[in-house]
């Protein structure tokens, strides 16, 4: 007995002529926001050198796509279901590559963070569309398997041409630079998915519930917004009132999706063991991973003086293991099962995690690359099988609401990440006892420490580096210890709630 709804492929379906090409554009667009999502970890040391943000304000640059697309993830995949999910992502994508021109030429860190907010608005329409038109082009549950096997594997090369062709743009080119690189891949996901992607909708989508759109927004930004600044200052009657807020509006928006006749989201797919299970493995996974990758390229190039290209080829392992696990995942999960599949990922990404408490400033790459390689290989049999459970959970006619779950919850994971474990590394960095002398500014961030030290004698300069790396290392081995419990804890998790849970075989 299973948990997934197996709807009749029909031969019509299954034979539906160009899917893969239509597949590549979609591919293009995984790559277009994977690449964004792991530039700007290159490009933080130039960041903060150029525009001087503060340590929080260098976090709200981090963050705070994440904030705005995880708010409005919900309300874009519905939107996508009624008006068109080709037509939402041809739109969203064009918005997207002309706001990384806004965020390349970003003069200020508000602006900056203005850019990145706004970008995460566009990038909101991305993702669960492109999810929901492969529910909607591969009705074949094998094929389907192997579609969302190369969606993720598109998501973790971008990790890994983001920061390769991010570190060559940094040795050549302003910081900028990083961001323009979107524009090319999105004026060929326009011009070519034109052309190949079937439309599809929902064809009874009921009335748009603008209300509940606001309740979503405003309770997961308030919420994260208040954890953020908890773990950041600690709890103050602000921060209070915007958790209880943010509470409040997602519980109103709870309420109002249960009453709705068609709601934005249908909330009863969370009784779903299945369902839940694969959505709660998603947020911790991420939110476990998140902060660790946002701070590992500062790791590279501040602590261990890597060029910005050969710390983005040093990431590379991880990228080769998720593509390489996510190709064959499906047929994985089919052979042994989801559960064991999900749960083993997790649980090997976690020990990686337990091992990089172990590195300092003098370790070799062999360690370093190999431990990514596990991540890597982890996180993809995970993500892959979990967002096919997802996909399989619901008719066609839902997928973009469904598949804005999946995505809610990889990026409130990486908000929470970022806010929770970010804050760990940036609140430890900053007890560090500098020579006398040492200007204030240094303990706002790494980045900061390194162009003070840049300005000062060589032996304060050095003195300078050393207390503030050594500072930095064990924030880092502070956040990788959280971020293995927490992935242990998920594995522990999927392990229970994914208990008979079965991906869908062709002709079932």
């Amino acid at each position: 007995m299973t948990s997934t709804l197996r709807p009749a492929p029909t031969t019509e379906a299954v034979k539906r002529p160009g899917r893969w090409l239509a597949l590549s554009v979609l591919v293009l667009a995984v790559l277009l926001v994977a690449v964004d999502a792991t530039v700007l970890g290159l490009a933080t040391p130039y960041i903060s050198e150029d525009l001087d943000p503060s340590g929080t304000q260098l976090l709200w640059i981090g963050d705070v796509y994440s904030f705005v697309i995880a708010g409005l993830l919900v309300s874009m995949g519905n939107l996508g279901d009624r008006i068109g999910r080709k037509r939402i992502l041809l739109v969203g994508a064009t918005a997207f590559g002309a706001l990384s021109v806004l965020n390349a030429y970003a003069t200020t860190p508000e602006l900056m963070i203005l850019a990145r907010a706004l970008l995460g608005v566009a990038g909101a329409t991305l993702m669960p569309a492109t999810l929901a038109l492969i529910r909607n082009i591969f009705h074949d549950p094998r094929e389907r398997s192997l579609a969302v096997g190369i969606w993720g594997a598109a998501a973790s090369a971008g990790m890994a041409v983001g920061p390769i062709a991010g570190g060559f743009l940094l040795e050549h080119f302003w910081w900028g630079s990083v961001f323009l690189i979107n524009l090319p891949v999105m004026a060929v996901l326009v011009l070519v998915g034109v052309r190949t992607l079937p439309e599809s909708r929902n064809p009874h989508p009921g009335p748009w519930d603008l209300a509940g759109v606001l309740l979503s927004l405003v309770g997961v930004i308030a919420l994260v917004y208040a954890v953020k600044e908890a773990a950041a200052h600690g709890f103050s009657w602000p921060v209070l009132g915007s958790g209880l807020l943010g509470a409040a509006a997602l519980y109103g928006f709870v309420r109002r999706q249960l009453t709705m006749p068609v709601p934005l989201l249908d909330m009863r797919l969370f009784r779903r063991r299945g369902f839940s299970g694969a959505v709660l493995a998603d947020l911790l996974t991420v939110l476990g991973l998140s902060g660790l990758v946002f701070f590992l390229s500062q790791f590279l190039q501040l602590v261990q003086d890597r060029r910005p290209f050969e710390a983005g080829l040093a990431e590379l392992p991880a990228a080769v293991g998720a593509v390489a696990a996510g190709l064959v995942a499906g047929r994985a999960a089919r052979r042994f099962s989801v559960r064991a599949v999900v749960a083993g990922g997790l649980a090997a990404v976690g020990i990686a995690l337990a091992v990089l408490t172990t590195i300092g400033r003098s370790t070799g790459y062999p360690v370093l690359g190999a431990t990514l390689l596990v991540v890597g290989a982890g996180a993809g049999l995970s993500f892959t099988v979990t967002a096919d459970v997802i996909l399989s959970s619901v008719p066609k006619d839902q997928a973009g609401a469904a598949s804005a779950v999946s995505e809610t919850a990889y990026e409130l994971g990486a908000a929470l990440g970022i806010a929770l474990l970010g804050s760990v590394v940036t609140g430890v960095y900053r007890d560090f006892t500098g020579p006398a002398g040492t200007p204030a500014g240094a303990h706002e961030s790494l980045g900061a420490a390194t162009e003070t030290a840049a300005h000062l004698p060589p032996h304060q300069a050095r003195a300078l580096l050393d207390a503030a790396r050594e500072s930095f290392v064990h924030g880092l081995h502070l956040a990788s210890a959280v971020g293995a419990v927490v992935l242990l804890t998920a594995a522990a998790a999927a392990w229970f709630l994914l208990r008979n849970q079965e991906l869908e075989s062709a002709g079932s």
